[in-house]
């Protein structure tokens, strides 16, 4: 269901959720999902890919889960570091919810679900910068609010923070690398699986010249 990016969806009544289990990165979790909300139904192949690939996160700092769906990303991020917090945040009302529920009953203290607009406004407020970033994007939404969308989180990337994507290979994974590096990202792809690139991105030092 591709219009979930645009069209808001209030929280999922009891008779609309479903739960179900999912193994990610060594845990077993059971995990609330719904329709109107991005692959309500099981954990779509990107996500899984994202899990398998990216590296070991710090053991504390802030994390950020951009396009947080029912929170699969958020949710093993927080178990992964407990100390960290995890800012998921999603233009769905019903994705923040089903992430709330399924943080809760993960035991994943450290998610806060905020909305994308909200949570954007309050980051640069407050100076918030985010020690690492992940997110299966939503490349459907096209690809000048996609540019928008990752220009204005990864500029809030910690001097040595890092963001992991994961983006279809046939939906434009080589050509947003090449859109990153001209913007002037450090960005790489660091794996390629079952049709979906991994990509890598850093800040590049305004004081040494980039090398791509």
């Amino acid at each position: 269901m591709e219009d979930q990016y645009f069209t808001d969806s209030a929280p999922a009544t009891d008779d609309e959720l479903r739960q179900v289990h999912v193994t990610a990165r060594g845990r077993d979790l059971d995990m609330w999902v719904s329709d109107r909300v991005f692959s309500g139904s099981r954990l779509d192949l990107g996500t899984r890919q994202l899990l398998t690939e990216a590296p070991e996160p710090p053991s504390s700092g802030t994390f950020l889960d951009l396009g947080c769906g029912w929170g699969p990303l958020a949710v093993t991020l927080s178990l992964e570091a407990p100390a960290a917090t995890v800012w998921a945040v999603d233009v769905n009302t019903r994705a923040l919810d089903l992430t709330r529920r399924n943080a809760l009953a993960n035991g994943a203290a450290g998610v806060v679900a905020l909305p994308a607009g909200e949570a954007l406004e309050r980051a640069r407020t407050e100076g918030v910068r985010f020690d690492l970033i992940w997110s299966n994007p939503p490349v459907r939404i096209g690809k000048q609010a996609l540019h928008q969308m990752l220009g204005d989180w990864l500029l809030l990337l910690a001097d040595e923070g890092v963001a992991y994507l994961v983006v279809q290979r046939n939906l434009g994974a080589d050509t947003l690398v090449n859109w990153l590096r001209d913007e002037g990202w450090s960005a790489a792809r660091i794996a390629s699986k079952k049709g979906y690139r991994i990509i890598e991105v850093r800040s590049v030092p305004t004081s040494k010249s980039a090398q791509f």
